[in-house]
């Protein structure tokens, strides 16, 4: 009789192990912990302490669990990858702390946010980088990647080490079932050449900030979903209407004009979505009042008022993505 694997149960990897695709809940599906650029813990005026970080991040955190109770668990998907303020003890930490599912990235925000060694390294490297971190663990932690982070760096324009990771990330996720998503959905044909080479279903890949402020006009969102891509208005909450906006801020509305129009064209089940804010931003002084839990303040009154019913809002953030970050190994 030939051998025949036992089937492993659905799972999503969380920092603190598998959760079933059921546990996730809600899911904000692209956010950070904490986010900042290579070096930045050199910078005295803005790294933070770990008693400060604590007491900007917990109180967001067990808001938005409370927030999602009537769902049944809180998923919170940090997108910072490798360099970036990446610190799998801490999202452990605060796990335990809140209750919230943590799901942490392998990946880069973009390449050019890699130092030196990575930079340098190939693509075969970086492939067995980021397998490691999925089925082993970040550093010493023992906490496992549940999700690739890739990026198009400054410029909107995909450089040499850009498409490098991109390869090395497709192979990565075939092998271990995780799925991948981008900073930035600009300049993506190259990015679906390589996925289409390296045989990645492209539903496996969320391309980020598809909605901010200075994409428009730079990307293919309506493309990348004929392709099968999934789109990601992951930047709701970074609003001109902001006393301070962020250079990459919408007007509130037009942002919200531009999610609706997929849902009147029933293009639901493309889109993921998220508000992308810095729990404790690190190196920066980041953007005030913006939250996670924007998306229950605002954005969920703002889509019932545009007759968006509740099982729309429970598709988009319950189960599509618990479907996208379960492990589907396709080797």
């Amino acid at each position: 009789m030939p051998y025949v694997s036992p089937r492993i149960a659905p799972r999503i990897n969380t920092v603190l192990g598998p959760i079933a695709p059921e546990e996730a809940g809600f899911v904000a599906i692209h956010e950070h912990i904490g986010y900042g650029m290579p070096g930045s813990e050199l910078d005295p005026q803005w790294w933070k302490t770990p008693e400060q970080r604590y007491e900007e991040t917990v109180p967001k955190l067990r808001m938005f669990h409370q927030n999602t109770l009537r769902w049944g668990g809180a998923t919170f998907v940090d997108a910072t990858g490798i360099c970036n303020g990446r610190d799998v003890s801490y999202y452990q930490s605060l796990s335990e702390k809140t209750g919230v599912h943590i799901v942490a990235s392998t990946g880069f925000v973009g390449g050019d946010t890699a130092l030196p060694f990575f930079e340098r390294a190939d693509v075969d490297y970086l492939y067995r980088q980021f397998v490691h971190e999925i089925t082993v663990g970040v550093g010493r932690t023992g906490g496992k990647a549940g999700i690739i982070k890739v990026g198009v760096s400054r410029g909107f324009r995909m450089k040499e080490l850009d498409l490098r990771i991109y390869r090395a990330a497709a192979r990565a996720a075939l092998e271990t079932g995780v799925p991948i998503f981008t900073h930035l959905a600009v300049d993506a044909e190259p990015a679906v050449e390589i996925f289409a080479e390296e045989g990645l279903p492209l539903d496996r890949v969320l391309f980020g900030h598809a909605d901010d402020g200075v994409s428009q006009g730079k990307v293919r969102d309506r493309w990348i979903a004929e392709q099968g891509g999934r789109i990601g208005f992951d930047t709701f909450g970074y609003d001109l209407e902001l006393p301070d906006p962020p250079f990459w801020g919408r007007p509130r509305q037009e942002r919200l004009e531009h999610f609706l129009g997929y849902l009147r064209d029933g293009l639901v089940d493309s889109v993921l979505a998220s508000a992308d804010a810095n729990c404790s931003p690190l190196g920066w002084p980041g953007v005030k009042g913006h939250t996670v839990n924007y998306l229950f303040d605002t954005l969920f009154p703002a889509l019932r008022q545009h007759g968006v019913d509740d099982a729309t809002i429970d598709r988009i953030f319950v189960e599509l993505p618990a479907a996208f970050l379960t492990l589907q190994p396709q080797n």
